[in-house]
């Protein structure tokens, strides 16, 4: 029988988590041949006293520092035997008999390296998960304030809506929150790329699996609630940060540093931009702590010139000056 590898990467959800394991072993119902890694990015929620004392089956990884998602990942795909590795996002909750639907179906197409299921919102309706490829236009207006002027025609077909929902089909790419993929794939394109921290990394990946030959489906007869963003939303400038800056690595690593250099500069402009619409909305008096909030993330998103490596430099050498370094 083929062995299944869950692995999740895991932030100071601890709740979370618990669900989604409680509901990961009730998927598999005792089948043998499962196995639970869980790479803790170094909570300090008591996640990893939880798991030992909740799940003591689970191999659990506690990092002493954040290694991203695709940090931890990589670690989890390291530590797997299964013959099948499903990625899983830790505000997930699988549904009845969702993974073993996965693994049969990718058992019976061996052409196909990777499988994204259904992801639910948490009030059962559809959440979008499923992509083509980003051309440069959708790469300048997607995610941005200015997402509203590009031609719905280009939105549309970049997040396949022009496909049902209900229908197994082929796709560019599969959001992150839960893929499935197989062991012989993952040795032959390699993990999540780690200049990724975090975003874009799944986009990068399936890519890398259709260059060699392989499908990549949506696999909408297993489902999976997705609670969207629970770890990111945390630290509201590094999700920011993050996003956009991984939009510009993969522009770079696609269509060239041209491109990714003009990209980065608009998002930048975007940005400066917003903090001057905000700023007005503090001066007339309206939501004055909203918008200083956004204010000062924003000049943070500015500061770091959505180059990370400038970021997380920033970041160290502000620590050290709080502790006294």
């Amino acid at each position: 029988m083929p062995t299944l590898s869950v692995i999740i990467v895991s932030w100071n959800v601890r709740d979370l988590l618990r669900r989604a394991l409680a509901s990961v072993y009730a998927s598999w119902d005792e089948q043998p041949g499962l196995e639970v890694i869980v790479v803790d990015n170094a909570s300090c929620d008591d996640s990893v006293a939880m798991m030992r004392d909740d799940f003591p089956q689970v191999n659990v990884i506690a990092n002493t520092e954040n290694r991203g998602f695709t940090g931890g990942n990589n670690q989890g795909l390291v530590a797997a035997s299964g013959d099948f590795l499903l990625l899983l996002n830790p505000d997930t909750e699988v549904v009845g008999d969702a993974l073993p639907r996965m693994v049969a179906y990718l058992q019976a197409q061996p052409d196909v390296g990777m499988v994204g299921p259904q992801l639910l919102n948490p009030d059962g309706s559809v959440q979008s998960s499923r992509r083509r490829f980003p051309t440069l236009p959708v790469l300048f207006f997607e995610s941005t304030w200015l997402e509203k002027c590009a031609p719905r025609r280009w939105l549309r077909y970049y997040y396949a809506q022009d496909k049902p929902d209900g229908d197994i089909q082929d796709v560019d790419w599969v959001t992150g929150a839960a893929m499935l993929t197989r062991r012989e794939v993952v040795a032959q394109v390699g993990g999540l790329d780690e200049g990724f921290f975090m975003y874009s990394e799944e986009l990068d990946w399936c890519r890398r699996i259709r260059a060699v030959g392989r499908r990549v489906v949506y696999f909408p007869e297993a489902r999976i609630i997705h609670y969207e963003g629970k770890s990111s939303e945390q630290v509201v400038p590094a999700r920011h940060i993050y996003f956009q800056s991984s939009k510009v690595r993969y522009t770079r690593k696609y269509h060239g540093a041209v491109w990714a250099e003009a990209l980065r500069l608009w998002l930048l402009a975007q940005y400066a931009w917003q903090i001057g619409v905000e700023g007005i909305k503090w001066v007339i008096g309206h939501r004055r702590e909203l918008r200083a909030a956004r204010i000062a993330a924003y000049r943070q998103v500015l500061r770091s010139r959505l180059r990370i490596s400038k970021w997380k430099s920033q970041r160290i050498g502000e620590w050290r000056m709080a502790n006294g370094e």
